[in-house]
């Protein structure tokens, strides 16, 4: 695992409050045995018509594509806690999300993947959406160390739990790894449990 300090690319705003896990995926999508190509279905039922014609979107906009954060509104992907939301946006390239607030499972499946989901309040996020919008080719830094994003020139405070902000820092952020790295731990310990080993034969 590495650790998650700094992240730094292009923005994407998507406008909204309450965008909720089935409009960052929709349903249909969560029949796939794993996540591959996700990516090019975020936001799918927003993006396209009926007839597969485009709509105007900024997931659809070619000056977005290698955009890396993600800034958002209020309550972002509140609903289902389905983990193929999170998925989805980090493989269509987000590395980072900047939002006034999100649901707690959906930024907790964020964190587990590697992808802050840090908060600023209602005023800078609209600044910091406006900046982004005005210029495609400007820098976003989201800075765990400092817990600062900055956009272009102008910098504000951000937040998030200090659980999540320490697992990304420490490098702990990932609990599969972390399991795989402790192996042979886990099986010292689960030969010591009864009903792990002596109802076995």
């Amino acid at each position: 695992m590495q650790r998650i300090t700094r992240i730094e690319g292009t923005g994407v705003a998507v406008r909204g409050n309450e965008i909720d896990t089935d409009r960052i995926i929709p349903a249909r999508f969560l029949k796939q045995i794993t996540f591959d190509g996700l990516g090019e279905q975020a936001f799918r039922d927003v993006r396209f018509r009926s007839d597969g014609s485009m709509t105007v979107h900024p997931f659809n906009d070619p000056r977005r594509a290698g955009a890396s954060v993600l800034l958002v509104n209020k309550n972002f992907g509140c609903g289902s806690s389905r983990e193929h939301a999170p998925q989805a946006l980090h493989r269509w390239g987000i590395k980072a999300i900047v939002g006034e607030s999100f649901a707690e499972i959906f930024a907790g499946n964020c964190n587990t993947m590697g992808v802050p989901a840090v908060i600023v309040g209602q005023s800078e996020i609209a600044r910091l959406m406006d900046l982004v919008d005005a210029d495609p080719a400007v820098v976003v830094v989201v800075d765990l160390e400092r817990q600062t994003v900055t956009v272009g020139g102008e910098t504000v405070s951000c937040t998030m739990p200090e659980a999540y902000r320490q697992a990304l820092v420490s490098a702990s952020w990932d609990s599969t790894a972390e399991l795989l790295a402790n192996r042979d731990a886990i099986q010292r310990t689960a030969a010591r449990l009864p009903y792990l080993s002596a109802f076995a034969g």
